[in-house]
């Protein structure tokens, strides 16, 4: 017999270990961001001094600008991404089936936005931005970098981006396993609500089909019942009362 007050716990059963260490997964990624942006904005300031003196007196002079808005507006864009993981990975975690489809979307945007990222990284590096004036390169501007960076930024700041690329596949395939399906597959809808006839009882109490039962004090009662204390079944049964004298 199904529990009227937990009617989601009855009708998709216990939850998968699939979509558990999925949304685990998801809280991770949502943690590593947060790392990601704490780290990338305590040098953003050294970062765009390098900037500054790389592309003083070129044709790219005030591209620092540019890159620390855009730096400060991806690190906005990566904490609105985080908190959304963590409120996606707790829906999930209930079974809503609208929550796993929008980590399918947000998740799949976040990989591309990664993988382009790894990709642009190492086309920048490929690519002389200096030929032909006198704009430094990449290189030269790496270089700069990593001269005022810690040694461990670039080394850590690629771990980062791996792991968060790799926990965040992982969760999207776990919830597309068939166990995640189950999970968050609707059940079939109860028949609805419907009002009692007149005349007819309330389910657990049985109409009484004994057509002598009383209903309102006064009416004879019903073969087979006792009769209640201080009625007599005969009224003709009284003995009279005493005379009041002799007849004249």
């Amino acid at each position: 017999m199904t529990d009227p007050s937990r009617p989601a716990a009855s009708a998709t059963g216990a939850r998968p270990s699939s979509v558990t260490i999925s949304s685990y997964l998801l809280y991770a990624v949502a943690a590593l961001q947060v790392i990601s942006v704490i780290l990338e904005l305590s040098f953003i300031g050294k970062t765009q001094q390098v900037l500054k003196d790389a592309y003083a007196g070129t044709s790219g002079e005030g591209a620092e600008g540019f890159a620390t808005a855009a730096g400060i507006g991806g690190a906005v864009v990566q904490l609105l991404v985080a908190a959304g993981l963590v409120v996606l990975a707790t829906l999930n975690n209930r079974g809503k089936n609208v929550s796993r489809i929008i980590t399918w979307v947000v998740g799949g945007l976040a990989v591309c936005c990664f993988g382009a990222s790894f990709g642009s990284r190492g086309l920048a590096r490929s690519m002389n931005t200096g030929s032909g004036n006198n704009v430094p390169s990449a290189d030269e501007i790496q270089r700069r970098l990593d001269d005022v960076l810690p040694s461990w930024y670039g080394t850590v700041s690629t771990l980062l981006a791996v792991l968060i690329l790799i926990a965040l596949l992982v969760a999207l395939i776990l919830l597309a396993l068939p166990a995640s399906n189950a999970f968050f597959r609707k059940p079939a809808p109860n028949a609805g609500w419907e009002p009692p006839v007149p005349g007819a009882s309330y389910p657990g109490h049985p109409q009484s089909t004994d057509p002598g039962y009383p209903q309102t004090p006064g009416y004879p009662q019903a073969p087979g019942h006792p009769q209640a204390p201080g009625h007599p079944q005969d009224p003709g049964a009284n003995p009279p009362g005493p005379q009041s004298g002799p007849q004249a």
